[in-house]
């Protein structure tokens, strides 16, 4: 059974997205991260399957299956992966010239729950705010990794839904790499 990995890249001062719902941080990096997208790669051959909110899937489709990506050293794995899309709206999810992904349309827990019986390998969800913070909920999060960038925001919008166990998370791993990103990587501790 595969387990859920929620993904995010996090300002300092905690932020996955600003009071726009966008996340545009990773646009202020000055120069490459080629040291973590080596790490990340590696990473990825644990991934089965990657999971996305419609608005999360509409901005990944724009790029990782696209000539734009041939430099990126991660988008054939990416692009590899078996892709859920979680959306009440769309009829279909299209990934460029790969297969299409599969669009999860019913309840959002089951789906989830199905997924993960039928996966060997991880899951990860990236992005999604509002699809990850039902999945914390649910208690179906069972790990966390979040990339934190050096940069302040001052406001907008977290990982974690409101009123969840502040004890939720321990700490299991933390790599930094270069410019100046700090991944720390949690199990999340099962309530009940």
């Amino acid at each position: 059974m595969g387990q859920l990995i929620v993904q995010d890249f996090v300002t300092a001062d905690g932020f996955a997205a600003d009071t726009n719902n966008e996340f545009k941080a990773y646009e202020l990096l000055e120069g490459g991260t080629a040291e973590f997208d080596r790490a990340q790669l590696e990473w990825l051959g644990s991934v089965e399957a990657m999971v996305l909110g419609a608005n999360t899937y509409r901005y990944f489709v724009e790029f990782w299956p696209t000539p734009a990506s041939e430099g990126e050293i991660i988008a054939p794995a990416l692009n590899g992966l078996r892709r859920h899309v979680f959306s009440r709206h769309l009829k279909e999810a299209p990934w460029g010239d790969f297969p299409p992904s599969n669009v999860e349309s019913g309840d959002a827990i089951e789906a989830i729950r199905r997924i993960k019986r039928e996966s060997a390998k991880d899951i990860v969800l990236w992005g999604s705010l509002s699809l990850g913070q039902t999945f914390f909920a649910a208690g179906e999060v069972d790990a966390v990794r979040l990339v934190v960038m050096p940069i302040g925001q001052g406001a907008g919008r977290g990982v974690f839904p409101a009123g969840h166990d502040p004890a939720l998370l321990k700490l299991v791993d933390v790599n930094s790499y270069d410019q100046g990103l700090v991944e720390l990587s949690y199990t999340v501790r099962k309530q009940g």
